[in-house]
């Protein structure tokens, strides 16, 4: 019926009227339904003609204007139109014609307070409410002071009239509620359309701007590739000059295709700043023989001037400066005709061995109108669009400058006149590394570009063998060629089927592997090398040739396994320092004048070798650290919350402090599990030293750490989450026992998983509770079974079972007597009872009392081992002080 109902409403309604719109022609048209049944009643029971003649108006006058107004779209007018109708004229003339407060007129009121509310807006609005609300207040005023001239009703007529009133009145509400629930609805329903297909084409955008990355890259990988080769040659100094000049050029090129990929980073938030040491003379020497050419074609004079006193090198994002002025500059030129563009630099020391450096770039272009200039930093926008049409670029140059120098902290302001020129200067604070001046930059570059280009290989490696992974040729070749000065044997394969094939054959010492390839991606293909049956690489460092920026990116590598990633295009010093790192440093002879410390790092890439599984548990494992540090076995913390204070569980926080705590009443604490990105910065940093993840969990009942760690693996392809269905110690038990498998050699998850579902069953676990009120606190008890324990003495036997935490038991009397009755029913059966390690889980007792337990303890069983552990302060927590547990497995 509601459908159908929908449906009427639609072939009613017009689909390009808005909410609004369709709101006003409903209720004037549910109101116009409802005057002519009120109208058809006053004439049957005899109301006053003055009331008839006023509906009758009304309702002719409301159609008319509701026509009037969706035909020539006045709905507000026409709104204002009707409300003054019916708060000045119908409901004054209902209620006093209508029999007052004897009558259904007064019932009324409340149709005109819904249609006021619903469909005016701002004064209009309150002016209504307030006119209406007189109206009544001076009805009743009358009515009370002057009763006679009011005329009444008599009883038959009074009846049907208020029931006929509450009806219509009650039937129209109740619509107006359920049509405006509708249109609301109605709308939500395509806004959540309309942000789906705003989701799918900003995919579909970055999916774009990906793959024009990787594929316009290329051919720039090319080309500076091959003039790198050619820079190595013994050359003249002119054709070193003009190779210098290609590799410049390409590097402008390469920083159009960012602007686009940039703006993109920049809108989703994911643009990322990466600070590094650079030489301040080297940089700016590089901006000027991009721009000079430029300017040389154009005819322009292009003027630098540097401050003799800078800094020779400086601590800060390098390309993101370059990016800033190359765009600067590069505008500065296009828009200029004649004259001239000129960068000045200047700095001056700030505190704390840090330097403001401004640049400034002038040109004597068309300049800028005064009113354009709020509006420059646009996206995609360029002022008198008619005079420059036939400018090149992108228009977002000026708008991707502004938020970089947001990101980087500083300053931009512009000083333009109008078709005289235009001044930008950009101001950015950098740390000084090198406070040596810079001095003459004039004769810093002329000797720059006469310097010969001298290349020399960083290390030699004859044996050692390399296998590099590319769908495209050249990118081969070129990769190829640039290692042929290190004599390393390098193999090449276009798919990743190829590299699988000669990983097969071949056990190599390093694999750069391209990450868009077609049939099988460079991750696919990285797993396949990991995982491969009778594979002689498993365990071979596999680095991501890639042409995707972005710490998003990096992550994701990381993520999947990579031990580094490289750049497209790739830079040739870079290429050959990445793989003397991962080279095992036997095969590696470092060529003299390459830096010494670099071999460190070899060795720490020689040893460093991912184990095939890792066993990570919580800190409410109740691991004692010589198990943990033993076993090497990750941990990742709960938070511990006290009072306006945030604790690590275990590392900032430890139990004595969280009982003490606990025992002042003013003080709130509580626990916190990791959060899911807590998780999955946990799971990223062990899998740079582990193939695979299996993370051990606490019970699922207890809160929220398995979901969350179940939702943070999902980032992952190689990380498993057992719920053990446990608590505390039989947590650690069931950690140590996953630990056990993996000593022996089993390092199939599937296996190790499928072991720790039948032995988890077999695991005792289980605490006796001294005082109740503390899981009264947490929410682990209600308030009526705490109550009834405190009244009674009762201490409650937690056990954990089908991963929830229940209690077994409550028992009467001393805790002391209760502790006796507790250690006997979990022992009193020692044949079933694997006797080879306890652990004792213990908070707020004395060294005497857990001396005393573990006395009891052996007049039952003598076990090979027990440790004995204060409980994490998130265990704690819940369940106060007086609290031990023993943890054991059982054979069957």
């Amino acid at each position: 019926m509601l459908n159908s109902f929908r449906k009427f409403l639609r072939s009613f309604l017009k689909v390009e009227d808005n909410v609004r719109t369709k709101i006003f022609i409903i209720l004037n048209g549910i109101g116009f339904l409802a005057m002519s049944v009120a109208i058809l009643t006053d004439i049957i029971i005899g109301e006053h003609p003055v009331e008839i003649i006023a509906l009758i108006i009304t309702g002719i006058l409301s159609f008319i204007i509701t026509i009037w107004a969706s035909r020539n779209d006045k709905i507000q007018i026409a709104a204002n139109i009707m409300a003054a109708c019916i708060v000045i004229i119908i409901v004054p003339i209902a209620f006093y014609f209508g029999g007052g407060p004897t009558g259904g007129g007064i019932i009324w009121y409340s149709y005109a307070y819904l249609y006021v509310g619903i469909i005016l807006v701002g004064a209009m609005r309150w002016i209504m409410l307030s006119l209406l609300t007189v109206n009544i207040v001076g009805q009743f005023v009358i009515c009370y002071l002057f009763p006679d001239y009011i005329p009444s009703h008599d009883k038959l007529p009074f009846f049907v009239d208020v029931c006929v009133s509450v009806l219509l009145v009650g039937i129209s509400v109740f619509f107006m509620v359920l049509i405006q629930h509708m249109l609301y609805l109605e709308e939500s329903e395509k806004s959540k359309e309309r942000a789906k297909k705003i989701e799918e084409l900003n995919r579909a955008q970055n999916r774009f701007f990906s793959s024009m990355s990787h594929e316009i890259r290329t051919p720039i990988n090319t080309i500076i590739g091959l003039n790198e080769l050619t820079l190595r040659e013994n050359i003249s100094p002119e054709v070193t000059e003009n190779a210098k000049n290609i590799q410049a050029a390409s590097k402008i090129l390469l920083s159009l295709i960012n602007d686009i990929l940039d703006m993109s980073k920049i809108e989703s938030g994911k643009m990322d700043i990466v600070k590094v040491q650079y030489d301040v003379g080297k940089m700016l020497s590089e901006i000027v023989n991009m721009i000079w050419i430029k300017a040389n074609e154009k005819g322009l004079k292009f003027t630098i001037s540097v401050d003799p006193t800078m800094p020779s090198q400086l601590f800060s994002d390098e390309v993101r400066i370059k990016q800033i002025l190359i765009n600067l500059l590069n505008n500065a030129v296009k828009y200029t005709k004649e004259g001239h563009v000129s960068l000045s630099v200047h700095c001056t020391r700030t505190e704390g061995g840090k330097a403001l450096v401004s640049y400034s770039v002038e040109d004597s272009g068309m300049g800028i109108r005064k009113e354009s200039i709020p509006h420059l930093f646009d996206a995609f926008r360029r002022e008198d669009e008619e005079k420059n049409r036939y400018i090149e670029g992108t228009g977002l140059g000026l708008s991707i400058v502004k938020q970089l120098v947001d990101l980087l902290g500083g300053s931009i302001s512009v000083n333009s006149v109008y078709t005289k020129g235009s001044t930008f200067v950009v101001s950015i604070e950098q740390e000084i590394v090198d406070d040596s001046m810079l001095g003459d930059f004039d004769s810093h570059r002329e000797n720059a570009a006469k310097d010969t280009y001298q290349y020399h290989q960083s290390f030699e490696a004859p044996e050692a063998r390399i296998l590099i992974v590319d769908d495209n040729s050249t990118n081969l070749m070129v990769a190829k060629k640039l290692l042929k000065a290190t004599k390393v044997m390098v193999d090449t394969a276009e798919s990743g089927e190829k590299a699988l094939g000669l990983t097969l054959q071949h056990e190599y010492h390093v694999i750069l592997m391209d990450h868009l390839m077609p049939v099988m991606d460079g991750i696919e293909c990285l797993h396949a090398i990991r995982a491969q049956a009778g594979g002689l690489s498993k365990d071979t460092p596999i680095v991501a040739l890639t042409a995707n920026t972005g710490s998003e990116n990096q992550a994701l590598y990381k993520r999947e396994g990579f031990d580094a990633y490289l750049m497209k295009p790739v830079d040739s010093a870079e290429l050959e320092s990445t793989i003397r790192k991962l080279l095992p440093q036997k095969l590696v002879k470092v060529s003299q004048g390459n830096d010494a410390s670099e071999d460190n790092e070899s060795i720490y890439h020689e040893i460093r070798r991912k184990i095939p599984i890792v066993i990570t548990t919580e800190s409410t494992s109740d691991l004692p650290a010589e198990l943990i540090e033993k076993f090497n076995i990750p941990v990742i913390p709960f938070k511990v919350h006290i009072n306006e204070g945030v604790f690590y569980d275990g590392l900032e926080a430890g139990n004595d402090t969280i009982v003490r705590s606990m025992q002042d009443t003013s003080i709130i604490t509580r626990s916190e599990v990791p959060s899911v990105a807590e998780y999955e910065d946990f799971f990223s940093d062990q899998l740079t030293h582990a193939q695979h993840i299996i993370h051990i969990s606490s019970a699922k009942s207890i809160g929220d750490g398995y979901a969350n760690a179940c939702e943070g693996a999902l980032a992952f392809y190689n990380v498993r989450v057992v719920d053990s269905g446990l608590a505390s110690g039989g947590l650690g038990l069931l950690v140590m026992y996953a630990k056990s498998l993996t000593e022996t050699g089993m390092f199939d998850p599937d296996q190790i998983v499928e072991a720790l579902e039948e032995k988890k069953d077999k695991i005792s676990t289980s605490y006796i509770i001294n005082n109740t009120d503390y899981l009264y606190r947490s929410g682990k008890l209600s308030n009526y079974v705490h109550k009834i324990c405190v009244a009674f003495m009762l201490h409650p036997i937690v056990e954990a079972r089908n991963s929830s935490l229940n209690i077994r038991k409550l028992w009467a009397g001393s805790f002391d007597k209760i502790s006796s009755k507790y250690i006997k029913s979990l022992l009193k059966h020692p044949g079933e009872i694997d006797k080879s390690v306890l652990f004792i889980t213990y908070s707020g007792l004395m060294h005497s009392e857990i001396e005393e337990i573990q006395k009891e303890i052996e007049t039952y069983i003598h076990f090979d081992k027990i440790y004995v552990q204060k409980a994490s302060p998130s265990v704690s927590i819940n369940c106060g002080p007086g609290t031990y547990g023993l943890f054991f497995m059982r054979k069957n």
